[in-house]
């Protein structure tokens, strides 16, 4: 998470598992019939080209709105009439509407002025999933408020062009004050990706142009893979029951190891009640299992294409290990190339999460 300143002016299973889960094992789609998806590979943009860039640009862009292109037909024609007819009266309106004109200038600038943008993006996002990703807009003046403040994040993923994440509105920000405001956001695929900056514009206050200055603001991200429901065998996971209760009352090789911070995909049978109302914030019991059972992820890497086959096995992949893990087991992930020892917990599962986030298929023979 990086501050930002204004620089001034189901389809059916796709994997199989080991032994444990021989009787549910399943098969990973083929890709072998899906066309190659094209990739254009950036280019890669030198430091001196990137100061070029941010030396030109302007530290304000200003583009009238359909209200100010007639705002400026009115005033052209007014002033047309002016020198024809010698009007003292006409010429007064041109003042007054040339005045108008530098006084929204000046209101516009006074709103722009002292912006400071911080992004807050969320633990896990996972492709073709709504996540909320928060904005804290800060007005750094001391005296002027700022109106009517639009702050639009961009994100460029997978080396595509920048386009637009979301954008927020504040209506007014009082001098010193911050306002915290969120949008919905939708990755387009999974892997990295990386927010660029913010885009922040106003129309404030006669909403006759639309000013705009630009905020570098880069972050890296990961998208996980899209992560569907999926049922795990009743057997697995057995000694998560037992584990519920602190080691010397449950069944023999199981036993709580301690306490530790509620993190996303920690069942709420594991919060210890007495703790959490006492910290104020859930917790949840460690367990330690000596007789776990232990899962092989397994997904197919080798011979396979990019394309919608390998992103559906590659998400029930993702689908397979929550599932396993939430259920208590020991899980591992092999592909045709590497292999990842098995564990468990929530840091297990961000670890074969990010892997299947990066995985690329082999595109060798099978």
């Amino acid at each position: 998470m990086a501050a930002a300143r204004d620089p001034g002016p189901r389809p059916g299973p796709a994997l199989d598992v080991d032994s444990t889960y021989a009787s549910g094992a399943h098969s990973a789609p083929q890709a072998s019939d899906v066309h190659r998806r094209k990739r254009r590979t950036p280019r890669a943009e030198s430091a001196l080209q990137r100061r070029l860039r941010r030396w030109l640009r302007p530290p304000r862009t200003l583009r009238p709105t359909r209200a100010g292109w007639s705002f400026f037909a009115l005033t052209f024609g007014v002033g047309f009439a002016a020198l024809n007819t010698g009007n003292n009266l006409l010429y007064l309106v041109l003042s007054l509407m040339l005045a108008f004109l530098v006084l929204s200038g000046v209101l516009s600038e006074s709103a722009l002025r002292g912006i400071a943008v911080r992004r807050r993006v969320p633990a896990e996002l996972h492709d073709r999933a709504i996540s909320r990703v928060g904005l804290e807009i800060e007005n750094q003046q001391r005296h002027i408020p700022a109106f009517a403040v639009v702050v639009e994040d961009r994100v460029r993923e997978r080396g595509g062009p920048e386009r637009a994440a979301g954008r927020v509105f504040a209506l007014r920000i009082g001098p010193g004050e911050r306002e915290l405001r969120s949008y919905r956001f939708r990755p387009d695929g999974r892997g990295e990706i990386r927010f660029e900056g913010f885009q922040v514009y106003t129309r404030f206050p006669f909403g006759l142009f639309s000013k705009a200055l630009r905020i570098e603001s880069r972050e890296a991200a990961l998208v996980y893979p899209a992560v569907e429901s999926v049922g795990a065998p009743a057997h697995l996971g057995s000694t998560r029951e037992v584990g519920e209760r602190p080691a010397g009352r449950g069944a023999a090789g199981a036993e709580v190891s301690g306490l530790r911070e509620f993190a996303p995909g920690d069942p709420i049978r594991r919060v210890h009640w007495p703790s959490s109302l006492r910290r104020g914030a859930l917790v949840v019991r460690e367990v330690r299992s000596h007789q776990q059972d232990e899962v092989e992820v397994q997904l197919r890497t080798n011979g396979q294409r990019p394309g919608e086959l390998f992103e559906r096995a590659v998400s029930w992949a993702a689908s397979e290990v929550v599932a396993f893990l939430a259920a208590g087991s020991r899980v591992a992930l092999r592909t045709d190339r590497e292999h990842l020892a098995g564990d468990e917990g929530v840091r297990q599962r961000r670890h074969l999460l990010a892997f299947l986030a990066r995985v690329e298929p082999d595109g060798g023979v099978g």
